[in-house]
């Protein structure tokens, strides 16, 4: 067969086939009386066995020594092939999400564009202070989903810290994404996503917390009652009640306590929260004085009859605190 009928058959162009020739890839077998190339059945099998690693991404030096070496093993620069491959496919992602963050801009030109590019490498910085910087006047130029990921991902507390502060006024598509970032395995990112969520204003993000309030997580948790808490979400009593007992910001969680008691059918539901709480078998001694300490911000008289009662309760640190509690009563 010669090199044009070879060429259409098999996709290859005549120039490529004799590029192939010159390195010694495919040698056509005879010539014609007329010396032209004739290729027969087995050199063109070598030639698709070269397209076909070729298409592995293979150079064509390698392509040489897998069809020539008996004693080459593909199992090594396979192994290459997709490490390379994997290098490749992650910064072409990297690529496409930062033009789909320019183009979320919305640039009216190329200054604008430049802009978004130099606050997105801002942000992505070894320098804490660079990072700080481009947070802090990041809140218009660069798009809420980069605000998000290097929210998650930054560890320095005051960077950290002026990410949550342009989350807080990035508009809209900030509480949605940072709940995302609560299903994340990695509990410390977890625990930047919710920590960013409670200082995202609307109802958007008040609904995320009360998902959270479920989360397996208790650090989630924790952090969602806390914020509910202080916006008033009665949601968040079961919650704040159980971090006392376990002893995780109790102090904390007594004040979001206090807060909710405010509004006085708040006050009866937490009241009887914390007393049922005290009077079960399973309470153990710390957090018994914990939870007596938390009837501190709760009014009403049935606070005071409970604490009247626990005046003379058998643990002496529940009944010296809660005399020393009905005092300070009388004393208002």
């Amino acid at each position: 067969m010669l090199i044009g009928e070879v060429a259409r058959r098999s996709g290859v162009s005549a120039r490529m086939l004799r590029h192939y020739e010159s390195l010694g890839l495919v040698r056509p077998s005879g010539r014609t009386g007329s010396g032209y190339r004739e290729y027969s059945g087995e050199d063109i099998r070598r030639i698709f066995h070269i397209e076909s690693l070729r298409s592995l991404g293979l150079s064509l030096r390698e392509i040489g020594r897998a069809l020539d070496d008996p004693g080459f093993t593909p199992s090594a620069l396979v192994g290459d092939l997709i490490r390379q491959t994997r290098e490749r496919i992650a910064a072409e992602t990297e690529m496409l999400t930062r033009l789909c963050r320019i183009d979320a801009a919305d640039p009216t030109g190329w200054e604008d564009v430049l802009q978004v590019v130099a606050l997105l490498q801002a942000l992505g910085s070894k320098s804490a202070d660079a990072r700080q910087r481009a947070a802090l006047s990041s809140v218009d130029e660069v798009p809420v989903e980069a605000l998000v990921e290097a929210a998650l991902s930054e560890t320095e507390p005051n960077v950290a810290g002026a990410l949550r502060w342009a989350l807080a006024r990035s508009g809209d598509g900030g509480p949605a994404l940072l709940a995302e970032g609560l299903g994340s395995p990695v509990a410390a990112v977890r625990e930047r996503a919710v920590q960013a969520l409670t200082e995202m204003p609307g109802d958007e993000a008040v609904a995320r917390l009360r998902s959270a309030l479920v989360h397996p997580d208790a650090a989630v948790r924790g952090y969602a009652a806390l914020a509910l808490g202080t916006r008033g979400v009665a949601d968040a009593v079961p919650t704040l009640i159980d971090m006392i007992v376990e002893g995780r910001n109790d102090t904390d969680a007594a004040d979001a306590l206090s807060v909710l008691a405010s509004d006085s059918t708040q006050a009866d539901r937490i009241a009887t929260g914390l007393i049922d709480r005290l009077a079960h078998d399973t309470t153990r001694a710390p957090a018994r004085g914990r939870l007596t300490q938390a009837l501190a911000g709760i009014p009403g008289a049935r606070v005071a009859r409970a604490l009247v009662e626990l005046s003379h309760d058998g643990d002496r640190a529940v009944a010296l605190t809660a005399a020393y509690l009905l005092r300070l009563r009388d004393a208002r």
